[in-house]
């Protein structure tokens, strides 16, 4: 392998090992600052405890009688002095009805038993089984209000009337009627051509009996979430429980492949239980004061994907006659475009990549992928428009590093009478002094290949994070794949076998073109008896291509694709530039003039750097000498 090759290893080497490092100081960073937001949390429950005890130690008697009030409160025997017991009883022993509401996107139906949403289905899509599509599962969800007045009210516990003259073909109204005047009231109104679902939760009547030191009420949201897609790994790496504080730059989230839960005591805008292509996401216009999460990822062979629980609190106004607390929802895919237009950061939930690759996915690939789609449907074929696209806008960098090594392969004759002449492993300095030299006559830049390599970096990571995260690609057939945003698994077994159970064909594809690939490039190379090179060479030919195997096979097979195509074409680059643009008779004369002038070329700041090593090397080893 020639030393740019070897250098640009390194460099990537070094990136990934920079970039999970950066990942890790990062996740510690949110580890330090949640233990700093729960160590407040405790010191303020701590402080209010200190309160509470002031205040009963100073007023006995109220003490006294407010310690009676809950004792009956857990008794279940609530002084509600306006609620009527006969009411309350029927409602909650009242029959369930079921009431739809139905869009072009969408099918929400409502039960009135909690006043709350039944199933929710989304339209267009179905599962890799060929089953509708419902981001929320008829009786495998919850959403629930909690309000004390003074007493715990659970709308989950009781059958709301349906007040079918308030609603119309896009409202349901629900009302559970209180006594004397006061009533809990839910307001659903499903959007036209969205897959936005708008609810106001209003407490009606209530304001004598909701304590004036209770200033919020819970919102209880519970929801499994159902398996859609072809491979479990997958589907579970892309899925997660997002949750966004207002003005931040992104969502924070639990999951990805891991169970988890999470605490926070400060304003939460939104929430979304994320499953790969899909969210269902709830959002508060004033706010949540108050989030935990937890989030449960089920065994394989469930039908269900993730358990997700969010336990909230909205403030409200204690005392007012009326009180109006709304929310919003939505249900539908992942689509950057979609979510964005909601103008809430929704589509954050997407995973782009970094500040960096975001940027270049955002502006660059998204937009280039939807222009395409607006002429052509087959995404196999956009992809391979794609690839050519972006080699085509890296040629001008890349043409500098295929170049140089077309040079190299033309000095491959010099290369190998350096070798025999340095044979030995402490003349290592030496040789690579003298080949620096060669490369100056030559004109060859040995660090030619690092620049091109570190620009298409950002554009492999960006591929690999938006190909498996592209709902477009979802079911989307393509040659032997029958989904593009899955692996292709042309062999398939029961066994777990290394990880594996299948072999996907794409990803076998690229790893055979990655290593045709390194064998046509060390034909300019020689390794001599350097062992370090002769490593360098077999992990370039073998386990590079072996590697990325196996991170490809259970990867997206639209993923594999695009590096197959880069690979061949970069191959395909390679061949044209050797066989008609570097004449390897020019670089051998143009090596032999310098030698023939007699003239030294000016050294390179390699050169000079690698000299002064060596003088270090033998002052070293004159010292050792002396001693």
């Amino acid at each position: 392998m020639d030393k740019k090759s070897i250098i640009g290893f390194v460099l990537i080497f070094l990136i990934m090992i920079g970039f999970f490092g950066y990942n890790n100081r990062q996740l510690k960073k949110q580890q330090e600052y949640q233990a700093h937001l729960d160590s407040i949390a405790a010191a303020e429950a701590y402080a209010q405890w200190q309160q509470d005890s002031i205040w009963r130690a100073q007023n006995p008697e109220a003490a006294a009688a407010l310690e009676e009030a809950l004792t009956a409160a857990e008794t279940s025997a609530p002084v509600m002095p306006v609620y009527s017991d006969s009411l309350l009883n029927s409602a909650a022993s009242a029959e369930a009805q079921l009431v739809t509401l139905e869009n072009e996107k969408l099918e929400v139906v409502f039960t009135t038993r909690g006043g709350q949403p039944y199933s929710v289905k989304v339209k267009d899509y179905l599962t890799y089984g060929k089953e509708p599509v419902y981001l929320l599962q008829p009786e495998k969800s919850q959403l629930g209000f909690v309000v004390y007045a003074p007493t715990a009210i659970d709308t989950r516990k009781f059958t709301f009337q349906y007040l079918s003259e308030a609603s119309t073909d896009s409202t349901v109204v629900m009302r559970l009627p209180l006594g004397d005047g006061g009533y809990i009231e839910q307001c659903y109104t499903l959007e036209k051509d969205a897959y936005s679902l708008r609810e106001t939760v209003s407490f009606v009547g209530m304001g004598a009996l909701i304590p004036r030191n209770v200033g919020s009420i819970d919102v209880d949201f519970d929801a499994l979430i159902p398996r859609m897609e072809k491979g479990y790994k997958n589907e579970t790496q892309y899925s997660r429980l997002n949750y966004y504080f207002p003005d931040d730059n992104k969502p924070a989230n639990i999951g990805n492949g891991r169970s988890g839960e999470k605490r926070f005591n400060n304003n939460i805008e939104w929430f979304a239980f994320q499953q790969q292509f899909f969210s269902a996401i709830m959002r508060a216009p004033r706010n949540f004061s108050y989030g935990e999460f937890n989030l449960a990822f089920l065994p394989k062979g469930d039908t269900d994907l993730m358990h997700c629980s969010a336990k909230m609190r909205a403030d409200i106004t204690p005392g007012a006659e009326r009180i109006d607390i709304p929310f919003e929802f939505y249900f539908g895919p992942n689509n950057y475009r979609g979510l964005k237009a909601y103008g809430h950061s929704y589509e954050k939930v997407i995973p782009l990549g970094g500040r960096i690759i975001g940027v270049f996915t955002k502006y660059v690939i998204i937009p280039l992928f939807d222009w395409l789609h607006r002429f052509i449907s087959n995404f196999g074929i956009i992809i391979l428009l794609m690839t050519i696209f972006i080699k085509l806008v890296v040629l001008p960098f890349a043409y500098k590093s295929l170049s140089s090594s077309a040079k190299m392969q033309a000095l491959k004759p010099y290369m190998e009478k350096i070798n025999a002449k340095y044979p030995k492993q402490e003349d290592a300095m030496k040789k690579q002094q003298e080949t620096m030299a060669l490369y100056k006559k030559a004109g060859v830049s040995p660090m030619g290949g690092c620049l091109p390599m570190l620009l298409q970096m950002p554009i492999l990571w960006a591929m690999f994070r938006f190909f498996p995260a592209s709902i477009e690609l979802r079911q989307q057939p393509f040659l032997w794949a029958e989904d593009l945003s899955a692996y292709d698994d042309v062999i398939h077994w029961g066994t777990s076998i290394l990880g594996m159970d299948h072999i996907s064909l794409f990803a076998l594809l690229m790893a055979v073109s990655m290593f045709f690939y390194s064998k046509f490039t060390m034909q300019s190379q020689t390794a001599g008896n350097d062992p370090n090179a002769k490593m360098m060479q077999a992990m370039s030919l073998y386990m590079m291509p072996v590697m990325m195997f196996f991170i490809c096979n259970n990867l997206s097979s639209g993923l594999s694709y695009y590096y197959l195509l880069s690979n061949l074409i970069t191959m395909v680059e390679t061949w044209i530039i050797r066989k008609w643009v570097v004449n390897p008779q020019e670089v051998l004369d143009k090596v032999k003039a310098a030698e023939a002038s007699g003239k030294t070329p000016p050294k390179s700041k390699w050169q000079q750097r690698l000299e002064q090593a060596q003088k270090m090397q033998r002052e070293m080893e004159k010292q050792k000498g002396k001693r």
